[in-house]
């Protein structure tokens, strides 16, 4: 397996929208991500990324650093909440959605979850959000909203099945556990690997999903980033070596490569939407670039910067970005995302668009 020392770097790097899945897809399906306030430009964080690490700072000092620091992406997270980012957990309801036509629409439920027991299922209608039209809500809002900022707390949602009547209920969120990798098999000889995140361990499980396979359809829907090595390493899986993406930190630029010797010959694509951020993003860019897999879907969200977590003396982390990242081909997706090779039309639903390009490609290579 790839490891981290292939990023040719002291510390671990994390494409982050904040920190753990804080995130909002900008269309098509989202998670429960949450996102953090937008503000000025952030010189100053790349000089506290060196000055702070092992620093004795109170939760309090910490916090008002982040709101201080310029730092769009910078997020300060207790020992706890970093040891459940890595491990990949999250509070929540254990729903995620999608908007098709102007509605929200359950797309996923976590079994066991609030949302599961409460009885809400694939397919519901998601009318409300404690009082507030989910179809009227920014998608950074709703999902904020889903999230909430902790376990314990409450979340009143309206939810409607078929034709039938609207039902309100109230959830209590849990500290739930991410399943970043879903697998199925849509037809004979194909699998479909869904990555919501890049988490600890997510690079070995599509290893192990890829295997056997005569076709493959990355599902980077909705992924909201996470480990750049994780990212690193599931690209190394399809390519022989080479480049993966570069980065400027402080003038200088850094390279991450694929380990070689990874799978170069069975058919890939690529689904993608706009929740396909951070290193989703740099994952798909580089499938892209070197000519690997078809992107398919709608452009992404468009995160190319790069955070860097620093250890203060407690354990807890700050989050802060050191540099942006670009693509093999010298691209940046920084507020522009990349555009799919294949573009969805309304008139066809993205996995079925994704299984006729992948047979295409399996033709073609027969």
């Amino acid at each position: 397996m790839p490891t981290a020392q292939r990023v040719r770097q002291g510390a671990t790097l994390s494409l982050l929208f904040g920190a753990v899945l804080l995130a909002g897809a900008a269309a098509g399906a989202w998670g429960e991500p949450v996102g953090l306030p937008q503000s000025r430009s952030g010189d100053s964080t790349r000089l506290a990324a060196q000055d702070l690490n092992g620093a004795a700072l109170s939760p309090a000092q910490a916090e008002r650093l982040v709101g201080e620091s310029g730092d769009r992406w910078a997020a300060y997270l207790s020992p706890e909440e970093y040891a459940d980012f890595t491990g990949g957990r999250y509070p929540g309801v254990g729903l995620s959605v999608e908007r098709t036509g102007g509605a929200t629409t359950v797309s996923d439920v976590v079994p066991g979850g609030p949302a599961a027991s409460a009885g809400i299922a694939v397919g519901d209608r998601l009318l409300s959000i404690d009082g507030a039209s989910a179809d009227q809500l920014p998608v950074t809002d709703l999902v904020s909203r889903l999230r909430g900022e902790r376990a314990g707390t409450a979340v009143a949602l309206a939810v409607r099945r078929a034709d039938g009547p609207v039902r309100e209920v109230s959830l209590n969120r849990a500290e739930l556990a991410v399943r970043e990798v879903v697998v199925d098999h849509p037809r004979p000889g194909v699998v479909r690997i869904a990555v919501r995140a890049f988490t600890s361990g997510v690079a070995e499980q599509v290893r192990q999903a890829a295997q056997g396979a005569q076709g493959v359809v990355l599902d980077l829907r909705g992924s909201s980033g996470g480990l750049v090595q994780e990212a690193v390493a599931t690209a190394s899986l399809f390519l022989d070596g080479g480049p993966v993406a570069s980065y400027q930190v402080q003038g200088s630029t850094r390279e991450l490569t694929a380990a070689p010797g990874g799978d170069t010959a069975t058919p890939l694509v690529v689904l993608v939407d706009g929740g396909t951020m951070s290193s989703a993003e740099l994952l798909a860019g580089a499938l892209q670039d070197r000519c690997r897999a078809v992107l398919v879907g709608s452009r992404t969200f468009g995160k190319a910067s790069v955070q860097q977590p620093t250890r203060l003396a407690d354990g807890s982390v700050l989050e802060l970005t050191v540099g942006h990242y670009a693509t093999p081909a010298g691209r940046s997706p920084d507020g522009t995302g990349l555009l799919p090779d294949v573009p969805v039309h309304p008139a066809e639903p993205a996995d079925d668009l994704a299984l006729r390009v992948l047979a295409g490609l399996r033709t073609r290579n027969t």
